[in-house]
């Protein structure tokens, strides 16, 4: 008690004042850890789209199918007519074919044939077969790869292919000096394409 008779407001003594605001607790939760951040799951590449399906061919026009049927009707009977100037049982025109792209390019395997002549190779097989037995071509081992064969023009191959060639050309020239000069041009203009309308068949 103070010297005036009061007692003094902060209590007893070492305690803390009482005020509005209570003091720090003595029984306070601890704090706790913060939870360890799990890492992000790593991000999935998109599976890739299928590929796109090729659009088909257009349509040929009307006019492209016009004159292929005309081109095919007169090469057909061009080639009909050619064909029955030859003797019955006569080489094939894939065997002259065939006789003719020996001559000019040298030997070659008839695989190697097969995809030059756009045919498969059973009938690339069928061709040379033929052709083998009327000893117009004949095979040897490749000298690089001893399990492939090779296939060249004989002599009596290059004799057939040029008896062949002078019967055919020989009717096709008296055929064509039935036509003007004129004409005549016109056809030998239309050679080159020609020539690149078989290639892309």
């Amino acid at each position: 008690m103070t010297a005036d008779g009061t007692r003094p407001s902060g209590g007893r003594a070492g305690e803390p004042g009482r005020s509005g605001d209570p003091g720090p607790r003595g029984d306070t939760e601890p704090s706790r850890d913060p939870e360890p951040s799990r890492d992000p799951e790593p991000s999935r590449d998109p599976e890739p789209s299928p590929d796109p399906e090729p659009s088909p061919d257009p349509e040929p026009s009307r006019e492209s199918v016009s004159l292929a049927a005309a081109l095919r009707l007169a090469m057909g009977r061009t080639v009909r007519r050619l064909r029955q100037a030859h003797a019955v049982g006569d080489v094939s025109l894939s065997g002259i074919s065939v006789l003719a792209r020996l001559a000019a390019g040298g030997p070659d395997s008839p695989g190697s044939l097969a995809e030059l002549e756009r045919v498969r190779p059973q009938a690339m097989a069928t061709t040379l077969a033929g052709l083998e037995q009327r000893a117009l071509v004949r095979r040897s081992p490749d000298a690089a790869d001893g399990r492939r064969a090779i296939v060249s023009v004989t002599d009596e191959g290059r004799a057939m292919l040029a008896e062949r060639r002078s019967e055919s050309v020989a009717r096709l020239a008296h055929a064509l000096d039935e036509f003007t000069p004129g004409e005549r041009e016109t056809l030998r203009a239309a050679l080159p394409l020609l020539d690149r309308l078989a290639e892309r068949l």
